[in-house]
């Protein structure tokens, strides 16, 4: 009777790619027939606020990452799991049935995902489980201060993450190809496979390559011919001026490590003062990830400062409506949103004058507005979306000062002068000039057609808001 080598698995989440992948160099390393597998758990995905348009990216890649690994000798198996409670018994089942002695993956660090992860170590008891660290260039947990604690503000946590990075200059190996499967072990995994996942691609993403190659050339291309002007050119929507890679980071198409190390390359080590901004954007990614780790109650909707609590929402349900469609009349603030709705993307600029305005000029809380981010971003990244808005509403860590409070008005004068931006989401106001384009309807008597009067006056919300935020401090302080 022929001998069985043990046959192991690699589970990809987010984390689909083959370079710079730690769980699949683990396993490749461990030199035994390996399979791959993806779980798809669309129920708990639609919980999550999960983008649809993020979902179609992810089986467009799926199937891209299948023939990637097919290169390596291994199969890629799609399993559909409709909730995190599923995954723990499928899992069970399959190293079961093939007799799979090691599962290797890469950590995911919100609340609901370790819950899942705990449950698999649990129930895989005869497996041995290994979990590795992916997302982040520098390993979450070995930023911390002189006590040993995790950084609450970001520039010393950039500055230690800076010097760890650079004493720790990291490399990725070259991936070689792992032991075979037999030709029975491959027929008989077919029967866990889902293909109808992939096969309900959708194109909505259509406008985002999958192909490894394209993704790797556009992040050369971007560090050897734009990260110079980033510090010139990231603030300005009408012009492509950033790296546009945010949604491949958010499936793990590509690491932000790759993105660092591609970054040193060009520059030949010495960056300039936009490259060194485009890392520093990199960085807060790692921030917001390190503190998911070590305050797991940001994952299940907690602010970081305790004042939050005390915020006096309005909650127009109304008004949050003519926010999500892009019907403020406020027009730098309705083109972002309609960029939103249209591409599943927002250039970051806009982000914070939306959030802003949607939390300190219409007072709602900032959860219905992350939420709503989810629900459309392609690029939807919990740490840093919950980060972000954290930060537009002057509840989390190292975040705004609640006084500080975007002019939408002064923010598209200074950053779309010419409305170049404005007119291409806003057609109804082309005609328009000078300041009449950015409030369209300054003039007593002056209305656009086809265009919304302003729902709010920003001078009058944002006396409110600071009054809002002082009484909250107040309550928070002698509570």
């Amino acid at each position: 009777m022929d001998y069985k080598p043990t046959m192991q698995c690699v589970w990809f989440r987010t984390d689909l790619r083959v370079a710079d992948n730690p769980a699949l160099s683990a396993a490749i390393a461990n030199q035994a027939p390996t399979v791959a597998i993806f779980i798809a758990s669309e129920s708990q995905w639609q919980r999550h606020n999960k983008a649809s348009i993020q979902i179609d990216l992810i089986k467009r890649r799926l199937l891209e990452l299948e023939k990637e690994l097919s290169l390596l000798n291994i199969p890629l198996l799609v399993l559909s799991c409709p909730w995190f409670k599923d995954v723990a018994p499928q899992l069970h089942a399959l190293c079961k049935d093939f007799d799979i002695s090691h599962l290797f993956a890469n950590k995911e660090y919100e609340a609901d995902e370790l819950s899942r992860d705990a449950d698999v170590v649990t129930q895989l008891s005869d497996v041995q489980c290994a979990f590795y660290d992916a997302k982040c260039a520098v390993q979450v947990g070995k930023v911390l201060n002189k006590t040993h604690q995790p950084y609450k503000v970001f520039t010393p946590f950039k500055k230690a993450w800076r010097e760890y990075f650079y004493q720790h200059f990291p490399t990725i190996e070259q991936v070689t190809a792992s032991v075979e499967l037999s030709a029975t072990q491959l027929r008989s995994l077919k029967r866990y496979h889902d293909p109808k996942f992939t096969r309900s691609i959708t194109n909505e993403s259509k406008a985002w390559s999958v192909s490894n190659k394209t993704i790797l050339n556009a992040m050369r291309q971007f560090c050897r011919e734009k990260s110079q002007q980033y510090n010139d050119q990231r603030d300005y929507p009408a012009i492509e001026g950033t790296s546009q890679l945010s949604p491949y980071l958010a499936i793990g198409a590509i690491s932000a490590k790759q993105c660092i190390l591609r970054l040193h390359l060009e520059a030949n080590n010495q960056l300039t003062q936009g490259q060194e901004i485009w890392l520093d954007e990199l960085i807060w990614r790692e921030f917001y990830t390190h503190l998911l780790h070590f305050y797991p109650l940001l994952s299940k909707n907690h602010a970081f400062l305790s004042f939050d609590k005390y915020i006096q929402w309005n909650n127009d349900h109304e008004k949050f409506e003519q926010w999500c469609k892009g019907e403020t009349g406020f027009p730098i603030v309705d083109a972002a949103m309609k960029q939103l709705n249209n591409t599943g993307w927002m250039h970051n600029r806009l982000r914070m004058i939306t959030a802003s305005f949607l939390v300190k000029d219409l007072h709602i809380n900032w959860r219905w507005g992350e939420r709503y981010f989810m629900s459309k971003l392609i690029d939807g990244d919990f740490a840093s979306n919950n980060g972000g808005w954290q930060w537009c509403a002057s509840v989390g860590c190292d975040s705004t000062p609640y006084f500080r409070i975007f002019n939408p008005t002064t923010q598209s004068e200074r950053f779309d002068n010419k409305g170049v931006f404005i007119k291409h989401w806003l057609p109804e106001l082309t005609t328009l000039t000078g300041k009449l384009l950015h409030h369209p309807n300054s003039k007593p008597l002056f209305k656009p057609d086809n265009y919304v009067e302003p729902i709010i006056e920003h001078a009058i919300q944002r006396l409110k808001t600071l009054d809002i935020y002082k009484h909250a401090k107040a309550q928070d302080i002698v509570s």
